[in-house]
């Protein structure tokens, strides 16, 4: 059953899967796409035309701009942002006012099991699977699969496997997979 708390602002023209779980202060826009048992947190905001896979958890103040797509089982930290200008300006260079047609959204992808850590900034960029962002990080290029970054700007420090811990050239401590596994 999908809940929507009653301060949220929910558009009658998103769509909402089964079992999400909406809290207060959220705002969804229209033409956002939630896949079912996502929770989105206090005080989100989801843009229009967002896409959202299933089984993901937005945490609380996080900002989700259009042309971000989200796949099943991502975890998004609180204060978590997402960008979608690489040339942000108030104005254009005559000095008048930018509109909406005086730019274009770039692209953001955040694949499958991926862990977004809390207060990082993501730039346009793809995030691979079961990538792991560290708290802080501000990612500014694509991610590999089973990556782990972290910095200003996000640098590759290692690998992790689906169970999150860091990969040694062994393999990982809890599940066995080799880093020679997570690098196919």
């Amino acid at each position: 059953m999908t809940f929507i708390h009653k301060t949220a602002e929910v558009s009658p023209l998103a769509k909402l899967g089964d079992n999400v779980k909406i809290w207060n202060q959220a705002q969804i826009r229209e033409d956002a796409d939630i896949g079912e048992n996502t929770i989105i947190s206090k005080n989100a905001y989801i843009d229009f035309g967002v896409k959202i896979g299933r089984n993901v958890k937005i945490g609380n103040n996080v900002s989700v701009y259009r042309g971000v797509t989200i796949d099943d089982g991502v975890q998004v930290a609180p204060h978590v942002c997402f960008t979608n200008d690489k040339l942000p300006r108030a104005i254009n260079p005559d000095g008048s006012l930018k509109g909406s047609s005086d730019w274009s959204v770039s692209k953001t992808h955040i694949k499958m099991g991926a862990s977004l850590g809390a207060n990082s900034t993501i730039l346009p960029v793809s995030i691979g699977k079961w990538a792991f962002i560290g708290a802080g990080s501000v990612v500014t290029k694509d991610v590999p699969d089973f990556g782990l970054v972290v910095g200003n700007p996000a640098k590759l420090i290692g690998y992790v496997c689906k169970c999150a811990k860091k990969l040694t050239k062994e393999a990982c401590p809890d599940c066995k997979v080799s880093l020679k596994d997570v690098k196919k």
